[in-house]
């Protein structure tokens, strides 16, 4: 192996061994191998250039702003909204608050496009809610850190923006339209072990609630939904870069 890449590799590890963090032993390891080559002020200047390039990206800019429209919804009061709404409809069910947990987190998820603020949002008023009900902090805690991961699948989805961007020709709209399907049935899937634990466990189960009240409840969460068919429809349809 040359002489270069060992020390690459062994001044990564040593400082990923001493807990400095990720991307500064990246990039104070690649600093070291380029100092073997080249002096002090172009190796520095170099790194420089790389990192201002590898950031250089119009498509990187949704990043950002998803995140910032998630932690905004979130204050504002849409979280809230769509939980009512998934309590209305499935709150009933087995493991009600287990299962409006986790489509809460669907849905918020696929509004804001980041598992971070879905995990802020929902989680600061589902995980104290289903404690006071009986369930237990461990469950709470488990359910909502799994579902907000499903904000990393259902689109818009940061993760699938940066895998687009470093893949090189990726179409970040065939991704998004092809991580629908998968991020569904991962949400699925984690309602069904919910309420198959929620079963054994004996958690406790709401009252079904009149159909005028679900109806009103949807009503209020449909406006916080449409940004879903916004943004997705925008960026499928071409109207959004």
């Amino acid at each position: 192996m040359d002489l270069t890449a060992i020390v690459l590799i062994v001044c990564f590890f040593v400082l990923l061994f001493i807990n400095v963090p990720i991307s500064l032993c990246i990039a104070l390891s690649t600093l070291a191998a380029l100092l073997m080559h080249i002096d002090f002020t172009p190796a520095t200047t170099t790194i420089a250039q790389q990192m201002a390039g590898g950031i250089d990206s119009f498509a990187l800019l949704a990043i950002p702003f998803f995140i910032l429209s998630g932690l905004i919804m979130g204050q504002g009061g849409i979280a809230k909204r769509l939980i009512e709404c998934a309590m209305a409809m499935i709150g009933f069910l087995p493991g009600g608050l287990a299962l409006v947990n986790v489509m809460s987190c669907m849905l918020f998820g696929a509004i804001s496009g980041s598992a971070v603020a879905a995990t802020s949002a929902i989680g600061s008023f589902m995980v104290p809610e289903m404690k006071k009900h009986g369930y237990s902090a461990s469950f709470a805690a488990a359910v909502t850190a799994s579902a907000a991961t499903t904000g990393m699948l259902i689109p818009p989805s940061n993760i699938l923006i940066i895998y687009a961007i470093a893949s090189g020709g990726v179409s970040i709209a065939a991704l998004f339209i092809a991580g629908y399907l998968p991020g569904i049935l991962v949400g699925l899937a984690l309602m069904i072990v919910c309420a198959i634990y929620s079963i054994k466990n004996n958690y406790p189960v709401t009252a079904r609630l009149p159909f005028n009240i679900v109806m009103k409840k949807i009503l209020a969460a449909l406006p916080s939904l449409l940004l879903i068919f916004i943004v997705i429809g925008g960026i499928i349809g071409g109207v959004l870069p």
